[in-house]
């Protein structure tokens, strides 16, 4: 056996997965090969293709490609092919020629032969497999224990295994950022560092001093484990592109002591997509929890929520796809509920989880009509309201009456308004929302004190995992929000990467032309953020009651049409939904509809049925909209728990000094900052979704 073989042995079953065999790499690098005739050619259909060189004639030059094609282009058109020794390198930074082809080649035949992780340079590149590898077994986890990068094969283990060692020795926080767009397979990997942090580093402690409360289950590494499986019931969900898709953006921080062992850990979530709640595409389908519960796997759910295995009873949970070939819903309801006993939850607000989920499914049936010759809904029949009214520990009379005859203030004195019929269903669709948006916030700020062991800490990885960037044929309010994000994230990675890299080649004295790589993303970013950009005008629209789509389309075109080569007008396509803008972004022009979007900015709440949920015997209903202040949105800052802002802020000021890190902090202090200053507020003033999504 050679020797490159017997190292690979500790891998286990993952070795041929992670790197070929050394017969097989000899192989591989004997091909014939001739340095001046071969090159990758731009292709029509296949981006590019390899051929070799036939003859060059002022400028233009034929190629004769692999597949027996003749091409003749120009000769910024074709690219100097590696040799052979480079085939399926494992780190692209050190081939002799890096452009474009060469990248993607290399991905694609890695890709070919089943290895999916590849370097280049800082980065840890991914192509997901759309199946289980046994890439993840416990042995390669040992196996990558303690290796310096260059020792074993790509791997996110490697990636994790380093920014630990990294952190002890120089006892700086590190963070690990996982970006891509929709479908890439980030969530997976996010998982599989926090997998390989809670194995390498277990605390060994079991949680002895909570025994007696009954409050206690599994150590500190099941708990971080299992926030998973709890967050993914509740946010994610299936899309187009990807059946298990994370509907929000989650800061995992994992806090370790002095020596090293695992201490705490806390997350923060963002921008959780509410829209789905009520309304999916058609190749789409909602939040699993609701399928989990219908799978009939714990019968007595269906009783205790008084509904039943059907999802197409539930419009709101019904309007795309009801099964995933992918997930079995009847084994994620197991995971979900072992997840909830896991993290602490007491046996009253599991139920209350249960039963507002349940509630929310039951909003969806409630049904009112106009009353004849009159501006009023009524409601029509109490059947769905009585079943509603009772999982939320309501009066079922009482919620009716709020929803049709709302009580608002006027001056110093209440008043009853009146509500139509389309009325009445919006306000319903919104109070679902926002149910299921606490619920899920709540249920974050839960496992963090759960997470939070009071053990002394001494420093932290952070992981971030962010909604990827996504087109789809219909893009609303929600894909704005999440490629906003991917295109501020990217801005921030090019420029703190790149601009590094480049500090290294004028250390070296590489002759070098400075590239502001942060440059390709600013125009973009101003059109939507900046004052007068889409956000700008959007928030001023909410503000007028008159404003409408129109008006809102009318002033975008008039701010931006003609003078940001980013905003542009969409071109009709035949057989696909009307688009009213497009913009250009870093990874791709994206056409979005406005339809809906002041509602869905300004997301008004019934205050009168709030003021129902505050007096509920359920007592986790009432905890959800205890503080409740007239703008939803503020609420969010009062109640994130953030113990570990202090000790950021003593970091950053030891650390001023080196350059390392900066945006683990950057999150730490907003999210801080927001806290505090959000208590003093109370909600008082005016949040739309876009401003608090600005913010955060």
């Amino acid at each position: 056996m050679a020797s490159g073989d017997a190292e690979m042995a500790v891998f286990g079953e993952a070795a041929p997965y992670l790197r070929k065999s050394e017969k097989e790499r000899i192989a591989a690098q004997n091909k014939p090969f001739d340095a001046k005739t071969s090159v990758f050619v731009v292709h029509a259909k296949e981006s590019y293709v390899k051929g070799k060189i036939e003859s060059k004639d002022a400028g233009k030059v034929t190629v004769k490609t692999e597949g027996g094609e003749t091409l003749t282009v120009k000769e910024d058109q074709i690219f100097s092919m590696n040799p052979p020794k480079y085939d399926k390198i494992e780190d692209m930074a050190m081939m002799t020629h890096l452009h474009e082809p060469a990248v993607l080649y290399n991905l694609k035949e890695r890709y070919a032969a089943w290895m999916i992780y590849t370097y280049s340079g800082l980065f840890c590149v991914t192509v997901n497999p759309y199946k289980w590898l046994p890439v993840y077994n416990p042995e390669v986890v040992l196996a990558y224990r303690g290796k310096k990068r260059q020792e074993a094969p790509p791997h996110i283990f490697s990636i994790s295994d380093n920014a630990y060692q990294f952190m002890l020795t120089d006892r700086e926080n590190q963070s690990i950022l996982i970006t891509g767009e929709s479908g890439a397979g980030k969530t997976v990997n996010t998982k599989r560092v926090i997998q390989y942090f809670a194995t390498i580093a277990a605390s060994g402690e079991k949680k002895k001093e909570e025994k007696s409360s009954g409050k206690m289950q599994g150590t500190l590494e099941d708990q971080i484990i299992s926030a998973n499986p709890l967050l993914e019931a509740f946010g994610n969900a299936k899309t187009v592109r990807n059946d298990n898709s994370s509907r929000f953006g989650k800061f995992i921080r994992i806090h370790f002591g002095a020596t090293g062992k695992l201490a705490s850990a806390d997350i923060e979530t963002y921008l959780l997509e509410k829209s789905r709640v009520t309304f999916q595409l058609k190749a789409e389908r909602s939040y699993h929890i609701f399928y989990q519960i219908m799978s009939n796997k714990k019968p007595e759910l269906i009783e205790m929520l008084l509904i039943t295995t059907n999802p197409f009873d539930f419009p709101f949970v019904s309007q795309g796809e009801i099964t995933v070939p992918s997930i079995d819903d009847k084994e994620e309801l197991m995971a979900t509920d072992s997840a909830i006993d896991i993290l602490g939850f007491t046996a009253d607000e599991k139920t209350a989880i249960y039963k507002l989920t349940g509630a929310v499914m039951h909003y969806g049936n409630l049904k009112f009509k106009q009353k004849p010759r009159e501006e009023q809904a009524e409601p029509e029949g109490t059947e769905v309201a009585d079943k509603a009214a009772y999982l939320m520990g309501l009066n079922s009379a009482d919620m009716l009456k709020a929803l049709c005859y709302p009580r608002v203030k006027v001056g110093n004195e209440y008043v009853t308004k009146g509500q139509t019929a389309q009325q009445v269903h919006n306000a319903v669709g919104a109070l679902a929302k926002a149910l299921y948006e606490r619920m899920f916030l709540w249920m974050v700020v839960r496992i963090n004190e759960q997470l939070d062991t009071k053990q002394p800490r001494q420093y932290f990885i952070g992981v971030l995992d962010i909604a990827g960037f996504e087109i789809f044929d219909f893009n609303s309010f929600e894909q704005l929000c999440i490629n906003f994000t991917n295109e501020k994230l990217q801005q921030f990675f090019n420029h703190h990467m790149f601009v590094l890299e480049q500090e290294e080649y004028k250390k070296e004295v590489i002759e070098w032309t400075f590239i502001d790589f942060g440059m390709d993303l600013a125009a973009c970013i101003e059109l939507i953020e900046k004052p007068m950009g889409i956000f700008s005008i959007l928030e001023e629209e909410c503000m007028f009651p008159k404003a409408t789509d129109t008006s809102f389309k009318n002033k975008l075109y008039d701010q931006h049409l003609g003078k940001s080569s980013n905003f542009q007008k969409p071109k009709p396509t035949k057989g696909k939904v009307e688009a009213h803008f497009s913009l250009v972004h870093y990874a791709g022009t994206v056409d979005y509809n406005i339809t809906g979007w002041l509602e869905k900015n300004k997301d008004p709440l019934n205050e009168t049925v709030i003021g129902l949920y505050q007096k509920s015997s359920v007592k986790t209903l009432a905890l959800l909209f205890a503080n409740y202040g007239g703008a939803d949105a503020g609420w969010f800052f009062e109640f994130h728990v953030f113990p570990d802002v202090q000790l950021a802020k003593k970091n950053q000021r030891r650390q001023k000094k080196k350059k390392s890190l900066l945006f683990i902090f950057n999150l730490a202090e907003a999210s801080g900052g927001a806290g505090k200053k959000g208590a003093k507020k109370k909600g008082s003033s005016f949040q739309t979704v876009s401003a608090l999504f600005r913010v955060q």
